[in-house]
């Protein structure tokens, strides 16, 4: 017979090793920003370290919750079958996490579409995913047992639903503003396609996450959505960390050497004032073509062959050191002259 802990506290723990495991990179993408980065804004400065603090509570809260029953109270099977209010900080926290997280990427999506409307839509979605997540957070507290969380089914798929649904409107709304500006040269379009995938990468990992997340949740009355919902905070902070310390790759020339000597600027008004720049060295350089043409003029009444002196084009006078036949051009020339960038 198998242990009555196996059902709900079996993906609980695994769960929270993924929620461990992702929030050793956030250390590292948050000790990378700071780092690279400190020319940045003071108010970003402090946007990342809420991120992380409240990224911090949200592990400890988890790692608390499956300590008491587990080791505190082994052997109590009241213990393993109800949520304390230490499981109802994780949606909260989730939630928290997921606004903050939307509310800038929305952000970006104004100062690059400069489009109200798409804006405003992405923020009521995000504050819909909040209050749902809030709600999940009250109802476990009214109702623990693990049995019974489909009693507020409905608050839940609000929850994981408008969460959905607002990371693919982000990534819809970049993917689509970047497309239609690309420049048409090969460098400048490189960088773009760069962000384009990132972009993609880093917004549909968290809407499938929670997809998932509301199938799994809404299929069995097992705990197996927890593997999907307990990393999906982290998932959050780490596609806005990876986004921000990816600002060094897309300089032309440059890597992460130049934000450590301080050469990075931080955001910029374009590409989401993400830093891009067009170095002059990496510019298009463009060739102008000069065809020059050598005539010759013959006297058939007398049968020798003469030049006139008017007849030469610039690059075929003879000279007077050189002189004679062989120094003169025949057909056609051409230079190569490089624009000034």
């Amino acid at each position: 017979m198998g242990s009555q802990a196996a059902p709900t506290y079996g993906p609980i723990f695994v769960g929270v090793v993924l929620n461990i495991l992702l929030y050793g990179i956030m250390i590292t993408q948050t000790f990378l920003y700071f780092t690279v980065y400190k020319k940045d804004k003071i108010w970003m400065k402090l946007f990342v370290a809420s991120l992380f603090i409240c990224d911090t509570l949200n592990t400890c809260f988890d790692i608390t919750f499956l300590y008491e029953p587990l080791v505190n109270q082994f052997g109590n099977d009241d213990a393993l079958a109800s949520a304390t209010w230490v499981f109802a900080t994780d949606p909260a926290m989730t939630a928290i996490i997921a606004l903050l997280v939307q509310s800038f990427f929305a952000w970006r999506v104004k100062v690059l579409t400069n489009n109200m409307i798409v804006t405003c839509v992405v923020v009521f979605c995000s504050i819909c995913q909040c209050c749902g997540g809030l709600g999940t957070a009250i109802a476990v507290g009214i109702v623990p047992r693990f049995t019974e969380f489909h009693k507020f089914e409905v608050i839940v798929v609000v929850w994981l639903a408008f969460s959905a649904v607002t990371d693919t409107l982000i990534t819809l709304a970049l993917v689509w503003h970047l497309r239609r500006h690309k420049t048409g040269f090969s460098s400048t379009d490189d960088v773009v396609n760069k962000i384009i995938r990132l972009t993609v990468q880093t917004g549909m990992i968290t809407a499938v996450c929670a997809i998932v997340d509301l199938i799994a949740f809404l299929a069995t009355p097992t705990g197996i959505h927890l593997i999907f919902n307990l990393p999906l905070s982290k998932l959050y902070t780490n596609s806005l960390m990876s986004s921000l310390n990816s600002r060094a790759g897309w300089k032309y020339g440059s890597g992460i050497g130049r934000g450590l000597n301080g050469e990075s600027s931080g955001t910029q008004s374009e590409m989401g004032r993400q830093g891009i720049h067009l170095s002059e060295h990496h510019r298009p350089v463009q060739q102008v073509f000069i065809d020059v043409e050598s005539h010759e003029m013959r006297d058939h009444d007398t049968k020798k062959s003469m030049r006139k002196a008017s007849d030469y084009s610039v690059n075929e006078f003879p000279s007077k050191p050189y002189g004679g036949e062989k120094d003169r051009v025949q057909g056609s020339a051409s230079a190569d002259i490089d624009s000034m960038a």
